[in-house]
């Protein structure tokens, strides 16, 4: 039997129970990861306060318990920055009993051993308890997609020239960050599989993949889940590396991937954004104060016509979805007596606006429709958002290095590419900024593949970085994600010369992301050419996998690699090179789990789920990642210079 949507809804709850049981007259300290687990999976910090909690307060914390009782929560082991933040609170010494709930076997041994460490950290007399999770702290952002924030920062490495080949990384080799990160996903991926009851098989696309399906495969722990579980399922881990133009590209008409990309983040999240309410208040919306109205979000587990128009913005055509909002308010203001006057034909912003204002004054009507609204304001902020009509200007200027790409080598491509490249004081609100070309870049060389290098590339290349590093230099203030590329967080500490270097690296990244595909076989393009009667276009690694995948004829997958738990897959691997032996296949079991590691798009999700469903009707689907990607968060995972650094901070 296959796991159902409201199945991994209750593991995501019961990672939570033994913090609600405990919360009761205690201040919660939760570190990021799980406040974001928690907004998506339980609704925020109101659960907590319901069960009883004092106050829920973020780890590190800048103030003293001031109370008796504390529980924490910490999304990984108690080690670094999560034991320093736990120790420093503990060291002020108003807690007398502290609960920790943390995943993972924390470094310093086991819960005994831990608990002993906790009262040293307290004031004499103190006491602790620590709990270990059931399953991993998820954020479940829609039926059929699960993040792991803990695992924001896991990014595949990209190959360098003359590296080893995939067959001969194994967990050894990779740095130290990356082997406890990989530790990390394979024991939060045991546990959500005991909590689903899934005996899984493991497959792998791409260098990390392997590593993180073999470590999941000879874990001990699930081969001894292995031998009861009843439920089957096939795990397909796919490097986020291999299709960067996927993440990075600006693809089609979905609504949910726009309000994700264009509105700003919620602090401390990776994921929701903060949507503006001052429509609802009698604020001028001019004041320059908005920001002291607490801020909307996406997340509205609680509340199932949000979550039902969620859904629709993360599966519908942008048109369809809009359409989808607007009945929602009439139905809401409808049931709530409000005088609407319902208009057919197009929906614009205004048409919505005028809707929520309906609700205003009405304090019921806003309580009973609160999710709603901050949905459908999230729509109209987005709608009328200047990046989204650059959102178009980027799905041609796509379209068009698709078919250029396609007829001439990428020297040229980056001669074409030069003049617009604008420093500040050149631009207008429709031209290119220095991180839409690295946006650009990125697709260019992802969707290219393997390249010719040689002195026509090397001169074509040199030409746009000094432009780029022109463009950097002459930014009045860099931009958040600049400071994280160049490592300088002001224009005073940026010179020309550390923008030379942060460019430098950028172009040797971007010539390991044209390689990444060079060991593929079956999946060595995600480009069609195009001919005299079809246009070039980008095909999905995604879909060329899930199609593999789907396939009715079943054959052997040529880059989809079985990574075998044990002595009777081995010998069933062996064997069938000369009998006919059934080879593993990811399309053998009811339930397909993708984990695109390094992180997956709204689109891609969409897309996965609209594949299975035509192909394989009878298959259900889930996807899980570490990030869901907007353009701009793909570069950075891609750039930024403290990507994925040792927690060393003790």
């Amino acid at each position: 039997m296959a796991v159902p949507a409201a199945e991994l809804r209750r593991a995501c709850r019961q990672a939570w129970e033994p913090v609600f049981a405990r919360a009761r007259r205690a201040v919660v300290f939760l570190d990021a990861a799980s406040a974001e687990a928690l907004h998506w999976s339980c609704g925020g910090a109101g659960e907590l306060l319901a069960a009883g909690a004092l106050a829920v307060r973020a780890l590190p914390a800048e103030a003293a318990a001031g109370a008796a009782r504390a529980v924490f929560v910490v999304s990984g082991a108690l080690r670094g920055g999560a034991a320093a933040a736990v120790r420093g609170v503990l060291g002020r010494g108003t807690v007398r009993h502290c609960v920790l709930v943390s995943g993972g076997e924390a470094e310093g041994g086991d819960s005994a051993e831990l608990e002993e460490t906790l009262q040293r950290w307290m004031a004499e007399g103190g006491r602790a308890e620590v709990m270990r999770r059931g399953p991993p702290l998820l954020a479940p952002v829609s039926a059929e997609l699960c993040l792991l924030p803990a695992l924001a920062a896991l990014f595949p490495p990209l190959p360098c020239p003359g590296g080893p080949g995939p067959a001969e990384v194994g967990l050894g080799a990779l740095p130290a960050e990356l082997r406890a990160a990989v530790r990390a996903l394979v024991a939060e991926l045991d546990s959500l599989f005991t909590a689903l009851g899934l005996r899984e098989e493991s497959f792998a696309v791409g260098v990390l993949s392997r590593v993180l399906a073999a470590e999941l495969a000879s874990y001990g722990p699930a081969r001894n889940r292995r031998r009861t579980a009843t439920s089957k399922a096939s795990v397909v881990f796919v490097d986020r590396t291999l299709d960067l133009a996927g993440a990075v590209g600006h693809h089609g008409e979905n609504l949910a991937e726009k309000i994700l990309s264009v509105l700003p983040k919620l602090p401390g999240h990776k994921t929701d954004v903060m949507v503006n309410m001052i429509e609802l208040t009698a604020l001028q919306t001019t004041d320059k104060t908005w920001n002291i109205i607490a801020p909307g979000c996406l997340a509205q587990p609680n509340d199932a016509a949000a979550k039902a128009l969620w859904e629709s913005f993360m599966n519908l055509k942008q048109k369809e979805a809009v359409m989808e909002a607007r009945r929602h308010l009439v139905e809401a203001a409808s049931r709530e007596n409000l005088p609407i006057k319902m208009s057919m034909g197009r929906v614009t912003p205004e048409q919505l606006s005028s809707y929520i204002q309906l609700f205003r004054n009405n304090l019921k009507a806003l309580e009973n429709h609160c999710g709603l609204l901050q949905l459908v304001l999230a729509v109209v902020q987005t709608l009328k958002h200047p990046q989204t009509s650059k959102w178009d200007n980027f799905l041609a200027f796509e379209r068009l290095l698709l078919q250029t790409i396609g007829e001439s080598e990428m020297p040229s491509v980056l001669n074409q590419l030069l003049p617009m490249i604008k420093s500040y004081n050149e631009r207008t609100k429709d031209d290119y900024t220095c991180e839409d070309f690295l946006v650009l870049l990125v697709y260019m060389y992802s969707i290219v593949g393997e390249l010719k290098s040689g002195k026509e590339l090397d001169t074509a290349e040199e030409e746009v970085k000094k432009a780029l590093v022109k463009v950097i230099c002459d930014e009045p203030e860099p931009s958040p994600l600049l400071q994280k590329i160049t490592g300088c967080d002001s224009l005073l500490n940026l010179t020309s010369q550390k923008a030379t270097n942060a460019v430098d690296v950028i172009f040797r990244s971007l010539r390991d992301i044209s390689r990444a595909r060079m060991h593929m076989k079956q999946f060595n393009s995600i480009h069609n050419a195009g001919s005299n009667t079809h246009q070039a276009s980008y095909k999905p690694l995604l879909k060329q996998i899930v199609e593999e995948i789907c396939n009715p004829d079943r054959p052997d997958p040529v880059d989809i690699e079985h990574m075998s738990s044990g002595l009777t897959d081995l010998l069933k691997t062996g064997f069938s090179m000369f009998m006919k032996v059934n080879r593993p296949h990811p399309g053998d079991h009811p339930l397909l789990i993708i984990f695109m590691v390094g992180g997956v798009t709204v689109s891609e999700v969409k897309m996965v789920k609209d594949l299975v469903a035509t192909r394989k009707p009878g298959m259900q689907v889930m996807v899980l990642s570490s990030a869901l990607l907007t353009p701009h968060s793909a570069v950075e995972l891609l750039f930024a210079t403290d990507h994925l650094q040792p927690d060393s901070d003790i």
